[in-house]
């Protein structure tokens, strides 16, 4: 059986799917209806593997802050998202692709963890009509997309949402990064896909701001993780600035250092993409995780 998470348990099959029938699945209205509110776009770090169902995973308290930032993020929000577009490090596609499963499986794309952790479930529902919605948006900024009704929720998306909504009370949809990783590519999809802020939709990006195997837990990935965070969190501040400053974020002090390979980095991309002209990076996490600093960054 899979382990609590934290005091707010994982749900199962049965008491998802009852709750999901109060919540109400989306419907064709859906996008006809106008939040209240403009939702955030957030970029959120995962964390590694299935940490949350592994007791003391990384030492003592290495992922103590991540956990209760994660859990804090659902009483952050201006009102509850109808539904979660979740932009995924751990999916990659030539063109953007976006999960059309009503019912998601999971895709426990991690290896070499206690037999339990390839048993949990996070059963939230998807929903065909925002991943129509995110098509449309995309088509009409001229970029190329893709569909998958079969791709389950891998765990750059399960991972931290079962933290943050342990219920699987929000239907979420998962799109996939390019494989150039190209920073201005992803940065155009987050534009084109920024009228589902109003729409009651939450863009999440799911990634890590350090992402060096070799670096967790040791000293140079601790000073390296620091020097980046440092640039970053001003990079994101100047609307202004901040996407020509993205673009070149392997110049930055420990760039490379801390991103051998950027996919970890490119759901921030999105997310930035997706922040009006006016709104300043805020950053509402910014802690040590497993032995290095990480920070997630917020606009709105």
């Amino acid at each position: 059986m899979a382990k609590s998470i934290s005091r707010r348990t994982v749900v199962s099959g049965a008491a998802a799917a009852t709750g999901m029938a109060a919540a109400g699945v989306l419907g064709a209205s859906f996008i006809e209806r106008s939040t209240s509110m403009t939702l955030p776009a957030i970029f959120v770090p995962h964390g590694g593997g299935p940490w949350p169902w592994i007791d003391g995973f990384g030492g003592p308290g290495a992922t103590a802050g991540l956990r209760t930032y994660l859990e804090s993020l659902p009483d952050s929000l201006p009102e509850p998202p109808k539904a979660i577009l979740c932009i995924t490090a751990h999916w990659e596609e030539a063109v953007p692709t976006i999960s059309t499963s009503e019912q998601p499986p999971m895709l426990y794309d991690y290896s070499g963890f206690p037999q339990h952790t390839y048993a949990i479930k996070w059963p939230a529902k998807g929903s065909p009509t925002v991943a129509s919605r995110v098509r449309e948006l995309l088509a009409q900024a001229g970029i190329e997309t893709a569909t998958n009704a079969h791709r389950g929720f891998d765990h750059g998306t399960f991972v931290p949402l079962a933290v943050a909504w342990p219920d699987a009370s929000v239907p979420t949809i998962q799109l996939s990064l390019v494989k150039t990783l190209d920073p201005e590519t992803h940065l155009a999809i987050g534009r084109a896909l920024r009228p589902l802020r109003d729409e009651g939709v939450l863009i999440v990006g799911s990634g890590m701001s350090y992402h060096n195997m070799r670096g967790f837990a040791g000293a140079h990935g601790r000073a390296d993780s620091v020097a980046f965070d440092e640039w970053l969190g001003k990079a994101v501040v100047n609307p202004s600035t901040r996407d020509e400053a993205l673009c070149a974020w392997s110049e930055a002090p420990a760039g490379r250092a801390c991103h051998p390979r950027e996919e970890h980095l490119l759901p921030l991309m999105v997310v930035t993409g997706a922040a009006g002209e006016d709104e300043p990076g805020t950053l509402p996490f910014r802690d040590s995780v497993m032995g290095v600093r990480v920070s997630a960054v917020q606009y709105g």
